[in-house]
């Protein structure tokens, strides 16, 4: 059975940095497009950034754009999102995802989710 975990929140200054990873397992995720999602409550998941695992191409949510980085492991099955620069507006609890859907940032074409990661901004 496919499984994410996260790692890597928790609470920080703004301006401040965090990186959070993805550990992958259970299944050949190669084929896939591994992504990071958003959500709080009350609003619905968002999307964050995704990219390949192999090929370096990522691409990013308007409002991260600069700031977030994402990159991946392949010999270790781990995904990471590096963030930067962060603000209050980036609390959130923060999902990874993947998606056999070439370029998506819908989460409907995301097939498998981790548990989340709670990351909060102080200002």
């Amino acid at each position: 059975q496919a499984q994410l975990v996260e790692s890597g929140g928790g609470l920080v200054q703004a301006g401040g940095s965090l990186r959070l990873s993805c550990a992958a397992s259970g299944r050949t995720f190669g084929a896939y497009m591994m992504g990071w999602f958003r959500q709080v409550p009350g609003k619905e998941r968002e999307f964050v950034a995704a990219g390949t695992w192999s090929s370096g191409y990522s691409y990013y949510a308007d409002s991260v754009k600069g700031r977030f980085t994402i990159s991946a492991d392949s010999a270790n099955n781990v995904v990471y999102l590096q963030m930067n620069s962060l603000k209050a507006e980036d609390t959130a609890v923060y999902y990874c995802a993947a998606t056999r859907s070439a370029y998506s940032r819908d989460r409907r074409d995301f097939t498998s989710w981790g548990q989340g990661t709670q990351v909060t901004v102080s200002s």
